[in-house]
């Protein structure tokens, strides 16, 4: 059910990139926690939450969830665990940064989020948490780890910008985004065999409409225009070498005789227009839409390097610590150190 992927974001984005716990002392493990970072504890009930909410996902794939003690379970559970962890190492690093996050603004996003997706009914709003086995606390959690996320992306990408002299160079470094080949149309006639094609030449030289319909729909092997009387708009080099040569060489309103292609067959062709010519889309009519696809890029990459930066802070101390058999088989901060040496 789509609904509940807008309403829990944050236990769904099993993609996140990669961060692990570190820098300075970390509170102790209690019996409740999968790990703690900093003085944020990660709750066994968390986990628990996160690891449902994997289980439903497979359901809905159609997929066997993995049993525990196979290797696949032990990769589930840790990208579980090191989600929890994220988290937890956004939220502390936004506190330090004074970004925060009020309870009337996770009021309001839900409030948003109920309108949305179940017509401001809190009755279906509640039958959905209970289908996902969730509680109301929890989708209040992942709203706002969701409006912290947003709020850090915010603050880092603020100050981002994209020149004039970037779009020009995209624009002129990216020529095949902005211009439209020649074009021409034609109906056609795609048939297995050469005697088929033969016959279907002779009887289409007199240039009759209703021959061209008869005969496209009784005999053409393509699809998309056999219905059309055999009509397409063709662009230079977007077709197989013969098919284009005879499209945009041959005259106006003449059936060309039969051509062979060793992928698809004969080809009866008769161009019915003038050649369109090549067209390029000036540069001030799609620079507002490459400056706000530039300026996304460059966000998303000082996002991410942000990320890459906090994962080095944190991997350098011991701020993170894992309850006994929950430390990811895959350790982020291991990886971290290693990239570290080898650059």
């Amino acid at each position: 059910m789509q609904k509940a992927l807008t309403i829990f974001p944050v236990l769904l984005a099993v993609a996140l990139l990669a961060g692990c716990g570190g820098g300075g002392s970390s509170a102790k493990l209690s019996s409740g926690d999968v790990a703690v970072v900093g003085a944020d504890h990660i709750s066994k009930n968390d986990f628990d939450a996160l690891m449902l909410q994997a289980k439903q996902s497979y359901t809905k794939q159609g997929k066997a969830f993995p049993k525990q003690g196979t290797t696949e379970y032990e990769t589930v559970k840790g990208q579980a665990v090191t989600l929890l962890v994220q988290q937890a190492e956004r939220e502390e690093k936004a506190t330090s940064e004074g970004i925060k996050v009020t309870d009337k603004q996770v009021d309001t996003r839900l409030v948003q989020i109920k309108k949305q997706y179940f017509q401001g009914s809190e009755k279906k709003y509640l039958a959905q948490l209970k289908t996902q086995h969730l509680t109301d606390k929890q989708v209040r959690q992942d709203i706002r780890a969701q409006l912290i996320s947003e709020a850090v992306f915010n603050k880092i990408t603020k100050d981002v910008t994209v020149s004039t002299s970037d779009v020009h160079d995209y624009y002129v470094g990216h020529p095949q985004l902005y211009s439209k080949a020649q074009t021409r149309d034609v109906r056609h006639i795609l048939v297995k065999t050469k005697p088929s094609a033969q016959s279907i030449y002779a009887q289409l030289k007199g240039g009759d409409t209703q021959t061209w319909c008869k005969l496209a729909k009784k005999f053409s092997q393509d699809p998309s225009s056999k219905n059309a009387c055999g009509k397409l708009t063709v662009s230079k080099g977007q077709t197989v070498a013969e098919f284009d040569k005879v499209a945009f060489s041959e005259k106006t309103n003449v059936v060309h005789a039969p051509i062979h292609n060793a992928q698809y067959g004969w080809f009866v062709i008769e161009p019915l227009s003038a050649v369109h010519p090549r067209s390029t889309t000036p540069e001030k009519q799609v620079s507002a839409t490459i400056k706000q696809q530039l300026l996304q890029q460059k966000k998303n990459q000082t996002m991410t390097d942000w990320v890459a930066n906090l994962s080095k802070e944190f991997c350098s101390g011991t701020k993170i610590k894992y309850q006994v058999s929950y430390k990811p088989t895959s350790d982020p901060c291991a990886s971290t150190s290693t990239n570290a040496t080898t650059t």
